[in-house]
């Protein structure tokens, strides 16, 4: 059997119904973002007046900042390299990277307003829609899981994995006061759709 198993079960005509459902959520969050449901959710989960949780979330939402992804998927990419899975690093590089500019364009793009800023418990530079370190940790963390555990019985927990991981970074943002709900929903749901798009197109072009 072809060590390519899960990339070829996830090409894009086989994803057309997930992929929809995604892009559909994804301009939910958009449109419907930054409302009064928002901001409900915001202030039940933020962490401004509990000091350990906010010091867990800066520990989870450091793994979703762009230098850590990015040290991550180029040194996934060289383990893939080392092993003689070339087409397999390459792919990864080219996930990741399209992806992280893709999420720069939404933001500058659309330039939602973040919370108040009274409520950030961390710094922050851009504009709220959508989150990147919902939407880089789903892309980068994903893709790795999928790509070092092709083919093996690992796969799907290395998956499960990775999302719970992504999922555990989103909630971090809301926790730290620093992206609406809707921005980390809308991440999540562009993270997952350029991995199911994206990554067995770059894989089957790394050939």
């Amino acid at each position: 059997m072809n060590d390519l198993e899960l990339p070829k079960r996830a090409r894009p005509k086989h994803a057309a119904i997930p992929v929809a459902a995604l892009a559909i959520l994804w301009f939910g969050m958009l449109t419907l973002g930054a409302g009064p449901i928002d901001r409900l959710v915001l202030v039940s989960l933020y962490a401004g007046d509990v000091p350990i949780i906010a010091s867990l979330a800066k520990a989870v939402t450091f793994l979703g900042e762009g230098e850590v992804v990015v040290l991550i998927s180029v040194a996934a990419a060289s383990w893939l390299l080392w092993r003689g899975r070339a087409r397999y690093g390459l792919a990864l590089l080219a996930v990741t990277i399209a992806g992280r500019l893709l999420v720069w364009a939404q933001k500058y793009g659309i330039g939602r307003f973040r919370p108040d800023d009274e409520a950030h418990l961390v710094p922050v530079y851009s504009p709220s829609f959508p989150s990147a370190h919902s939407a880089n940790s789903m892309i980068v963390y994903l893709a790795i899981a999928l790509l070092l555990a092709a083919g093996t019985r690992w796969r799907r927990p290395a998956a499960a994995f990775a999302l719970s991981l992504s999922l555990l970074i989103g909630v971090s943002r809301v926790v730290l006061g620093v992206h609406w709900p809707s921005d980390v929903i809308g991440g999540w749901a562009f993270g997952l759709l350029w991995v199911l798009v994206a990554l067995p197109l770059a894989e089957r072009l790394a050939r």
